[in-house]
């Protein structure tokens, strides 16, 4: 089985989402449409299409394919979780460095169906909260995980398997996979990392010192992110936009490898670095 998961409000009555259903089974392919976003209104989804949850019908599935833009995909792959099936992204985002394929490039799916496609294996972090030594929440990450106050410079303090690296005042820090350094850790002036590299990116957002740096660290370490006193102000953390929780004074979130991954089916059309220039452009 296919499954298509459209992001109904960027792939208007899910159009492409249909097309694409379409020519799938009349090459004899059993598809099923999963939309990756809640609709409660029903607005933007056509009254009569038929559509099954991805988290329930993701084991039997040989292929993903979403529609949309990179928080799209990042949405499917967190709901497929430990679960190994290629994600096909067709681009209808703003940016879509995830996204193999163009609206335009549809009749590729028929090779994906074939199973013509490389594997691009993305290496994903885990992420815990530890508040008075007990661990209150964990979570894992394609793309980032962001530690930023509500409107207020907050101090924080980055250490590596144990050791000192960087402490400010500022805005917030973000610690990104390869797959995120494209995203948020790009806008505050991290480096671009192919994403089929396995590294662990930190980069301060807005810091308030003329030392402060990014990082690129090898998988293998551990990351520890102090929150310093908040003297009244506030800050949360975020994984992949989403799933936001406060934070509180002394907080610790730490950051580490996960053992599992996302893997995304590149059809080859072009390379990472032709896609980062054509959009950055």
């Amino acid at each position: 089985m296919i499954a298509i998961c459209p992001n109904p409000f960027r792939d208007t009555g899910c159009r492409l989402s249909l097309n694409a259903e379409e020519l799938l089974k009349q090459h004899g392919y059993e598809c099923c449409i999963c939309p990756v976003f809640d609709d409660p209104s029903g607005s933007v989804i056509l009254a009569g299409i038929k559509t099954e949850r991805l988290a329930d019908v993701a084991a039997d599935c040989s292929l993903i394919i979403v529609v949309g833009g990179d928080g799209t995909i990042l949405s499917a792959a967190r709901q497929l979780r430990e679960c190994s099936v290629p994600i096909l992204g067709i681009n209808l985002g703003s940016k879509g460095f995830m996204a193999t394929l163009e609206p335009n490039e549809l009749d590729h799916i028929l090779d994906a169906a074939h199973g013509e496609y490389r594997l691009s294996r993305r290496m994903k972090i885990d992420v815990s909260l530890v508040r008075g030594g007990e661990t209150i929440y964990t979570d894992c990450a394609l793309n980032d995980a962001v530690i930023h106050g509500y409107g207020d410079c907050i101090k924080l303090t980055a250490l590596c398997d144990g050791a000192d690296i960087t402490a400010f005042s500022g805005d917030g820090i973000i610690l990104s996979t390869p797959t995120g350094s494209t995203g948020y850790s790009m806008s505050a002036g991290g480096p671009i990392v192919e994403p089929d590299a396995e590294n662990i990116i930190i980069s301060p957002i807005c810091a308030h010192m003329m030392s402060s740096r990014c990082y690129v660290l090898g998988p293998e370490h551990e990351i520890e992110v102090h929150v310093e006193k908040l003297h009244g102000r506030r800050a949360y953390l975020s994984i992949d936009g989403n799933s936001v929780m406060d934070l509180a004074n002394h907080d610790r979130i730490i950051i580490r490898r996960s053992a599992s991954c996302t893997v995304m089916a590149d059809m080859g059309l072009r390379n990472f670095y032709e896609i980062a220039f054509g959009k950055l452009r």
